[in-house]
């Protein structure tokens, strides 16, 4: 009861904002794909190589959040990053700042 009362203000957030949830339940369900892929990352060779690996999964896992199906997406990127020339133009093709009518084939 003492740590329920001590926590009230937290808990209260939860039927203040509809949109959160008491547990992590989708941050788990994102990162499963990670841990069920771990043995096979075992192979990259050098650590270029995982970093590559860790920025391509999150590309997609971020794709994925924000609704956006993530071969469209990567083909999208793809095609536009050789045509940025500023830090500004690559956060324009970050998956929330993104149309997702352009992605439809």
């Amino acid at each position: 009861v003492n740590y329920a009362d001590s926590e009230y203000m937290k808990m209260v957030r939860y039927l203040k904002y509809d949109y959160l949830t008491p547990d992590n339940n989708a941050a788990e369900r994102a990162i499963r794909p990670f841990v069920i892929g771990r043995k096979n990352w075992i192979f990259n060779d050098t650590p270029r190589g995982a970093h590559a690996s860790a920025t391509l999964y999150s590309l997609v896992e971020t794709a994925k959040a924000n609704g956006i199906e993530p071969v469209f997406y990567l083909k999208y990127i793809f095609e536009k990053i050789p045509l940025a020339n500023t830090n500004q133009d690559l956060e324009q093709l970050l998956p929330w700042n993104i149309d997702k009518e352009e992605l439809i084939p």
